[in-house]
């Protein structure tokens, strides 16, 4: 039985995930992503065109004597994931029709907050060879934060980097695991669910940073560890099969990530993890001046004056903060006020008073 007390992290954990999960400390872990039992036992074999077998999931792991079962088993573990992870940490649980809307109706109930549903969309699908049916082209993935209001971690412009430089969709574009990535024993895949690399590289780059504790509660061969040690994530691996432990280790020990950079490794935002600067602590400086006017989204013809507590004051009267002036302007959107304000330079030209902002870190030092 596994011991609370042994040394968790970066390890497999041989057992069953419910038992273990409620053994580990709570509020421990950054960021869960379960790839549980689908619950989608075929009721009779499969067979390609050419009269070779389909190698389907007809796994002992993948059998549940009824619904009811399986949502009891569901609601086990999702209940002892929920205790370990942080309040400030997410969840992705992926699955498939057979049992994603029973799965999501469960997490709701336990007071998870769904944040996004994304469509994993294979380019590669196994085809439905009776012809009965679509051919099963997607998988869903739920993720979610553990209530609603908490703060979470999002790189959105990690997430934007990695498309080009447009906002990340939730309509994921990817190949099913084939070729050398699919670890396979004499022949046979060693695992009938694997899910690609590239697959849990955008979930982990998405959604954790450098240092972050990730759990997977049915580790399978290891994908979540392997992507995890890449990216200097820490990781926990719980699987109760020990063929499949055995082919996660190995797999996992095989990976050499590159040494850790935190300028390299760490993608957060850097103007939001900047130090924090006021408003008022550029007019207190001299940065700006009372009475001074300031341009909305450069245009000279939309202005506020900037008064000595620092709000402004708009052409119809309204006072308030740069963020609240900017809100009233825009007919009630939010409004960043530091990006959409302008002041003018001696030189006569207009420029965002973010700039001063960052004048201000520069030379009172609070830039690392």
């Amino acid at each position: 039985m596994f011991s609370p007390d042994e040394p968790i992290l970066d390890r497999i954990v041989h057992g069953d995930c419910v038992e273990i999960l409620n053994a580990l400390p709570e509020k421990s872990v950054d960021l869960i992503f379960a790839d549980p039992p689908y619950n989608l036992q075929l009721q009779q074999e499969l067979w390609r065109p050419n009269m070779t077998r389909v190698d389907g999931v007809d796994d002992s792991w993948d059998k549940f004597h009824d619904l009811q079962t399986y949502d009891d088993f569901s609601r086990q573990w999702l209940e002892a994931c929920r205790r370990v992870l942080k309040d400030t940490g997410t969840i992705w649980v992926i699955g498939s029709y057979h049992n994603i809307y029973r799965v999501g109706a469960i997490m709701q109930d336990l007071g998870y907050w769904f944040l996004n549903d994304v469509v994993w969309i294979k380019t590669n699908p196994m085809p439905n060879f009776r012809g009965v049916r679509f051919a099963n082209a997607h998988e869903t993935l739920l993720w979610a934060s553990k209530f609603k209001g908490a703060k979470y971690t999002f790189n959105h412009h990690a997430m934007k980097a990695l498309n080009g430089g447009k906002q990340m969709r939730s309509d994921w574009l990817l190949p099913i695991c084939s070729g050398k990535e699919r670890i396979r024993i004499n022949g046979k895949k060693a695992h009938s669910t694997q899910k690609p690399e590239a697959l849990l590289y955008r979930v982990i780059l998405a959604a954790s940073n450098p240092g972050d504790v990730v759990l997977d509660p049915f580790f399978g061969s290891g994908t979540t560890g392997a992507v995890a040690k890449k990216l200097h994530r820490r990781w926990i691996g719980i699987e109760r099969e020990k063929k499949y432990i055995e082919i996660a280790q190995a797999r996992i020990d095989a990976v050499t990530p590159e040494p850790f950079q935190k300028d390299i490794f760490d993608v957060r935002d850097k103007k939001r993890m900047a130090p924090k600067v006021a408003f008022s602590q550029l007019l207190e400086s001299g940065y700006l001046k009372p009475g001074q006017r300031l341009y909305f989204r450069a245009r000279q013809s939309i202005f506020g004056d900037i008064k000595p507590d620092g709000k402004l004051r708009l052409q119809d009267g309204f006072e308030g903060s740069i963020h609240q002036c900017g809100k009233r302007l825009m007919n009630g959107s939010p409004c960043n006020g530091w990006r959409h304000w302008f002041f003018e330079s001696m030189d006569g030209k207009l420029h965002p008073i973010d700039e001063l902002r960052e004048r201000y870190r520069h030379e009172h030092n609070m830039l690392k």
